[in-house]
Formats: structure tokens, C-alpha cells, sequence
């Protein structure tokens, strides 16, 4: 965690100032009074992948990914139609680092991540990253993600098999060659060696927290972004964990 902005993710070992923080949303105004990069960054809709899997109904697709903190990744994919379930966790490391203050050092070779669960009759992997690279994180920032910093919040897309490899391996050469970002895009492919669901006081942290300043200022944002870019794809109610 790296304070920016005046607003800090998560305080280590203090959980009792969250509290404070939900119960006092000016707070926000007082620590914050300009918004993060992350927040203030300008969202733009991407070209779709030029190669990407054809749709198919019935059929159930996962896409594990990892660019910043979980919270808002998590909470930006809830809201996309055809999105069966996001879950928050950790990706990269050994089974037995797979816990927040193990991860938090950024020793661990873990990411922060989420496993989607997608209806592949209504959503592409290709469209799930299109959403991925435009509105859900800035693929050009290395070992961090706005006001987050270590390998942990790294951009990293996990490929569960060579089609998703070579989808995303497409369209990140896409992207370069169209000059989409004005920096490198410095995304990762790694193969996915698994995924292991984070604690449940991270699951759905938004909606337990709306008020955090962090939520309010980072993630909220994105929200709004995936909504004015992409209408289509947008829905209000959240396929939240367990809703299903």
C-alpha cells in the first residue's frame, strides 16, 4: 500500500479506522482534495480485439485477471452483462501465500486478482478484455495501479489456455500497433497455475463500504466510466458473491 493523494488503501493492522472512514465520508474531501490519478485518468472505448472467440450460448467461460486493487476490479466486472460472478483473490504465488498480509509485502509472486465467471452466449473473452484495457485499469502503469504500489498490483492477464493466450497476446499487439496509449502497455501474460479466493471481508468491499474515500475516489469511477463508454454492456444491479 502507497499513501498518494492522501488516500491510503487499506491501514495495516488498524482495522478500526475503516470504521471511522465509513462513518465519515468528508473525510475524503479533507484528506483528498484532488482525486488520484487512477480516478481523474481519462477512460476511452478501445477498438474491439481483431481476433477474438466467437460467442456461445450456453456455454460458461472463467477470465482470471489482475491490474490494482481487487476492490475495483471486482466491482467494475459485477456490472457487466453476462458476468455470472466475480470473485476476488490472489493469482501467481504458492497456495500458502495466498492471504492478504502474506501478498501485501509484494514478495509473494502473487497479484491481486479476479476470477470472472462469464456467460460466453453473451460475453466474449475478447470483450471482457476490451472492458479490461479501457475502463478496469491503466495497462501502461508498471508495478502499480494509481495510488497502489508493489509487484502486487501489477497488470497481469492469467490465460487459462492457448485460445485465451492468443487472444490477448492479439490484442495487446493491436493496441501497440495503434497506438492506443501514449506509454507502453507493460500487461503481462502468465498461465494460470491457480487461483485462490481472497478473505471474505474482501469480497464486495464496495458495497460493505461505500463510503471509504478509496472507493469513493479510486474505484467508483471506473464504475461510472463502464457505464457512460459502454452502455450496452452495462447493468445496476451487481452480480454479487453468493447471488447466484
Amino acid at each position: 500500500m502507497s499513501p498518494r493523494s492522501g488516500i491510503s488503501r487499506r491501514p495495516q493492522g488498524r482495522p478500526q479506522l475503516h470504521c471511522l472512514l465509513a462513518a465519515l465520508p468528508l473525510v475524503a474531501a479533507v484528506l483528498a482534495p484532488s482525486p488520484p490519478a487512477a480516478a481523474s485518468a481519462v477512460a476511452v472505448v478501445l477498438p474491439a480485439p481483431a481476433v477474438n472467440d466467437p460467442r456461445q450460448p450456453g456455454h460458461m467461460q472463467t477470465a482470471v485477471l489482475a491490474g490494482g486493487c481487487f476492490w475495483g476490479m471486482q466491482e467494475v466486472f459485477e456490472h457487466v452483462r453476462g458476468v455470472h460472478e466475480v470473485l476476488a483473490g490472489y493469482s501467481g504465488g504458492a497456495h500458502s501465500k495466498a492471504n492478504y498480509q502474506d501478498v501485501e509485502t509484494g514478495t509473494t509472486g502473487h497479484a491481486e486478482s479476479v476470477q470472472i465467471t462469464f456467460d460466453s452466449g453473451q460475453l466474449s473473452y475478447g470483450e471482457v478484455l476490451q472492458i479490461y484495457f479501457s475502463v478496469a485499469h491503466d495497462p501502461t502503469e508498471l508495478d502499480r495501479q494509481g495510488p497502489d504500489t508493489g509487484k502486487q498490483y501489477r497488470s497481469v492477464i492469467f490465460y487459462v489456455d492457448d485460445g485465451q493466450r492468443r487472444i490477448a497476446e492479439s490484442y495487446i499487439r493491436q493496441l501497440t500497433d495503434d497506438k492506443a496509449f501514449a506509454q507502453p502497455i507493460v500487461t503481462q501474460l502468465e498461465p494460470l497455475r491457480g487461483f485462490y479466493r481472497a478473505e471474505d471481508y474482501q469480497q464486495d468491499y464496495y458495497l460493505k463500504n461505500p463510503a471509504t474515500p478509496y472507493v469513493v475516489f479510486v474505484d467508483l469511477p471506473k464504475v461510472r466510466n463502464l457505464k457512460t463508454l459502454f452502455p450496452a454492456y452495462y447493468i445496476d444491479s451487481p452480480a454479487t458473491v453468493g447471488a447466484r
